[in-house]
């Protein structure tokens, strides 16, 4: 029988994360394996319901308390560092608390452990639940990130993690600014299965255009090496052809990947630091809620 540890950020959205406990569990109860929860409380402002949850199909529940609010990826870093260094597993499972990974799917993650119990198994996208022009420009995200980068990323962060990968995670920089993309680094090898973008339990989905710019440039900042190789190979060419043609409206693209370079590095920078800060893993409480 297989540790399992089931790692949710949250802010702000504790009436999803019940919710989803209680599917978690429902799903869970024909599996022969320990399951455990790890909540990070990502400084949330709201109150936390206090009613009683019947969800004996899982050992523990732990919350983590940050003291500052530091953003999804580095609740799943901090999350993944405590659970490295404080808990006895085997597995990792990281899910959004929304309902947007779906937790029926969790059985499909398990049932491939017993043919790839080395590998990282993670949840590829094969249908989503926004809009027309979110999916469009999600497209765009992930034509760049392999034009700039030569890696195809068709996963966030559903994904079960054996514990050596567990290991490199939280050795590997890049986790504080993005999960997918440090996992695309430290993991060459993964299992990619199905996987359908959930409907959020309450609300609207909280990723918006300018979130998803910011997940596009975090990602491709782990792989700034290739992005300035990529761009002066694009460049090159790019000014051969048009030497003897030069407009302000053919300067355009130019411009743009100066742009996007420095983005990239400015990010990178900015990560780096901040990883260096005390408040990076200021981890405050846990509490016990069974």
């Amino acid at each position: 029988m297989k540790k399992i540890k089931i790692l949710i950020p949250v802010y702000n959205d504790w009436e999803s994360v019940f919710k989803l406990l209680e599917n978690i569990n429902s799903e869970i109860s024909t599996l022969s394996h320990e399951f455990s929860v790890i909540i990070v409380n990502d400084a949330s402002t709201e109150n936390r319901s206090e009613k009683l949850l019947n969800l004996d199909n899982l050992k523990s529940i732990q919350i983590i308390n940050m003291k500052e609010n530091q953003g999804h990826a580095r609740c799943n870093a901090a999350g993944l560092k405590y659970i490295f260094e404080k808990e006895e597993f085997d597995y990792v499972i990281l899910m959004d608390g929304d309902g947007e990974d779906r937790p029926e799917e969790i059985k499909q993650l398990i049932d491939n452990l017993n043919y790839h119990p080395d590998k990282p198994i993670v949840g590829e996208r094969i249908k989503r639940s926004e809009g027309f022009f979110f999916k469009f420009c999600y497209l765009v995200h992930k034509i760049i990130t392999y034009t700039f980068t030569g890696e195809i990323i068709k996963y966030g962060n559903y994904s079960c993690l054996p514990k050596l990968t567990v290991e490199k995670m939280i050795n590997e920089k890049a986790t504080w600014s993005s999960f997918s993309g440090a996992l695309a680094k430290v993991a060459k090898r993964k299992l990619g299965v199905p996987s359908e973008r959930g409907n959020r339990y309450f609300g609207p989905s909280k990723m918006t255009f300018k979130n998803l710019i910011i997940h596009s440039l975090s990602i491709i900042s782990v792989f700034k090496m290739n992005v300035l190789i990529r761009s002066i190979l694009f460049l090159a060419v790019y000014m051969f052809l048009i030497h003897q043609n030069i407009t302000l409206i053919m300067l355009i693209p130019v411009m743009l990947i100066f742009v996007l370079i420095a983005s990239v590095f400015t990010v990178s920078k900015r990560e780096s630091l901040d990883e260096l800060s005390n408040s990076l893993l200021s981890i405050s409480s846990i509490d016990k809620l069974k």
